[in-house]
């Protein structure tokens, strides 16, 4: 119920503020289940994409949130709790989204596995190529675009102003790797082909290194830019020659 009013309530809203459009909305089947795919770039991710496709989608959120209120809402805005401590903590995951995908719904997943830290595309997990093998479910690639200029890391309030747009992409098709959902090379082959269709949807700069590790500081990156490249450069010849 507290789906259905969210649905209907926030849409008009969002569009007096942000002119969201979506692109590609004809690849998301009417009926069955099916794997949304999806950049991270903020937590308005989790409104926008759900305001603006028809059927429900279901996320997957860590045990921890569901206590006392936010267990209501969690649960009445299709997050399904899991718990995500100890060693059985992937394979939990994976059973959750069987149960989600073998019910007929719509799985929404962000490979990055958490919020992209500077706006840019980051490495993904293999979780949603290896539910994909196993259930035979398509993936379906979702771009976000817009949303982390208004609300960025840091913020405590959304801006205002600037548009909002949602690039749903054609089903991947990873049927050439059907048995093998637990060789690690055939599950990052086909994660990296999914990154590399949401850097074209989205147009970021793509990161071969995942988002967790760069915000825990385990991972430093330059802005990628060739005058910044050029600086290291010449400090590494300045430092050779010391």
């Amino acid at each position: 119920m507290l789906y259905k009013m969210i649905h209907t309530v926030l849409p008009p809203i969002l569009t007096a503020i942000y002119r969201p459009w979506i692109e590609g909305a004809e690849h998301i089947p009417t009926e069955g289940p099916a794997i949304l795919a999806s950049n991270h770039l903020s937590f308005l991710d989790h409104f926008f994409l759900p305001a603006y496709v028809d059927r429900p989608i279901f996320f997957l959120g860590k045990s921890d949130y569901f206590s006392g209120w936010q267990r209501y809402f969690f649960e009445n805005v299709g997050v399904m709790p899991v718990n995500r401590e100890g060693g059985d903590a992937g394979e939990a995951s994976l059973r959750k989204g069987i149960e989600i995908l073998e019910d007929g719904k719509l799985l929404g997943i962000y490979p990055e596995g958490t919020r992209t830290p500077d706006g840019r595309l980051y490495r993904g997990k293999t979780g949603p190529v290896r539910l994909s093998l196993r259930t035979g479910v398509p993936i379906i690639p979702v771009a976000m675009i817009g949303v982390f200029e208004i609300l960025p890391p840091g913020a405590k309030f959304p801006r205002f102003g600037g548009r909002v747009g949602i690039k749903v992409g054609a089903p991947l098709d990873f049927s050439r790797y059907a048995g093998k959902d637990d060789d690690r090379f055939a599950l990052r082959s086909a994660t990296d082909e999914l990154m590399y269709e949401l850097m074209l949807l989205s147009g970021q700069e793509y990161v071969d290194e995942y988002a967790a590790a760069v915000k825990k500081g385990e991972v430093e990156i330059g802005s990628g830019d060739l005058a910044e490249l050029g600086r290291q450069m010449d400090e590494e010849k300045r430092d050779r020659a010391a």
